[in-house]
């Protein structure tokens, strides 16, 4: 297949997966890999197949392309190629939550010598690294990464990545509780598909919907959650996003739970776990757990709840994977923290209820110890951040302190001003 022949392939496959017929797109591209001989066209095409797999939630198969298109990069000896590879790569393991694996892949991206690809991949490449951080509870490094990201976007006016990086803000901001951060962020992304997506692709308008839900419902605006909600599952429906379709049956799950119907929380909590296995996202089955513990506390099922709660805690371990520095010995590294803090607060007041005094210590040690390794201590009131819904406010250099605590506002970096 020459090089002309297999761009039109590319292209057909490209309308036929716009206009949703996602199987059709897949094999032609499948067939194009097979018969192409052009290495150009070869990386093109598994590019698609990446991207394809990763809005399917099919992210081994996504890994598994992305190896493939390593390995082309290499054939080509372009450092653009290698580069646009190199992310793909980073990504893939960022869905599956291997998220050292993309801190690694990302930094080699930056470690590349400058390429055409790197003014317009590098705020890409600082979105992934802070999502992984993200991932890992690493909340300062995440910020920093996504300050980064966003200067990119607006250096090169890319509203596209602008939106990404305010709904990944939306989320960092709803981890550490300040939800009306939480709810600005994507609100923003929001505003920028509003005003710029007319031609893209309708994931955006998706995405944020979700992220103002998750907003809504924190603060406590259940029926608003529910309408966005209800618009970005709509969207996931459409374009066989499995993932988003697993987020906002979370969203829905945690929704019913607010407003006390634990009936209707339940069967919402075991769908979202179902595509969360399917998909590898073990984030995703942690926030699962979580909510279907506090389901069973509200029922004062305890015992059952601390059966979830052992799960979840599996869970967020094997997120914090075995690495081998050298031969002779193991070392664990880095666990996302939030998680494992959650689960212990949650832990303490289930102990405290069965008068439990010594399994009670024991978590409320393990919480403080949480805290201190994600530092998420107030450098001025030495409070904890995350604790409960407070207003907070980032310095130049990322560090977050409680608002509260000043007489005044310091300028607010870019990625926290409201």
């Amino acid at each position: 297949m020459g090089q002309d022949q297999t761009k039109q392939q590319i292209e057909k496959g490209l309308q036929l997966y716009q206009s949703n017929q996602t199987e059709k797109a897949l094999q032609l591209w499948m067939k194009v890999l097979e018969k192409s001989s052009d290495l150009v066209g070869r990386f093109r095409v598994l590019g698609c197949l990446v991207t394809a797999h990763s809005e399917m939630g099919r992210y081994k198969e996504m890994l598994k392309f992305a190896v493939v298109q390593i390995d082309t990069a290499r054939e080509l000896e372009d450092a653009n190629f290698l580069l646009e590879s190199y992310l793909n790569l980073a990504r893939s393991n960022e869905k599956l939550c291997e998220f050292h694996k993309t801190i690694s892949y990302c930094k080699t991206c930056l470690g590349l010598p400058g390429t055409r690809a790197a003014a317009q991949l590098g705020g890409q490449v600082s979105l992934s690294m802070g999502n992984a951080f993200l991932g890992l509870s690493l909340f300062q490094k995440a910020l920093e990464s996504f300050e980064k990201a966003l200067r990119y976007a607006h250096n090169n006016d890319d509203a596209m990545l602008e939106c990404r990086v305010c709904c990944s803000l939306g989320s960092f901001y709803a981890q550490v509780k300040d939800y009306e951060k939480a709810l600005f962020f994507p609100c923003k992304a929001a505003e920028l598909v509003n005003d710029y997506g007319k031609g893209w692709s309708l994931k955006y308008r998706a995405m944020s919907q979700y992220h103002m839900a998750v907003a809504y419902r924190l603060l406590g605006h259940l029926g608003s959650a529910m309408e966005c909600c209800e618009e970005s599952m709509k969207i996931a429906l459409q374009h066989g996003d499995r993932p988003l379709q697993a987020l906002c049956l979370l969203c829905f799950a945690d929704i019913h739970r607010s407003r006390g119907d634990l009936q209707t929380a339940f069967p919402r909590y075991d769908s979202a776990m179902s595509i969360m296995t399917e998909i590898g996202n073990r984030l995703g089955q942690v926030q699962v757990l979580l909510g279907v513990a506090k389901c069973w506390v509200a029922r004062k099922a305890l015992d059952k709840a601390l059966d979830a709660i052992e799960r979840a805690q599996d869970l967020a371990e094997e997120v914090g994977n075995k690495v081998r520095p050298d031969s002779v010995c193991w070392v664990w590294s880095q666990e996302p923290k939030l998680g494992q803090l959650k689960l212990h607060c949650l832990s303490e007041g289930i102990y405290r209820s069965k008068g439990l005094q010594r399994e009670l210590r024991a978590h409320v040690v393990r919480f403080h110890e949480c805290v201190e390794e994600a530092e998420l201590y107030c450098g001025l009131c030495g409070e904890s951040i995350g604790e409960k819904n407070s207003r907070l406010q980032a310095l130049p250099c990322s560090h977050i302190f409680h608002l509260r605590t000043t007489g005044h506002e310091a300028a607010p970096t870019a990625a926290a001003r409201p």
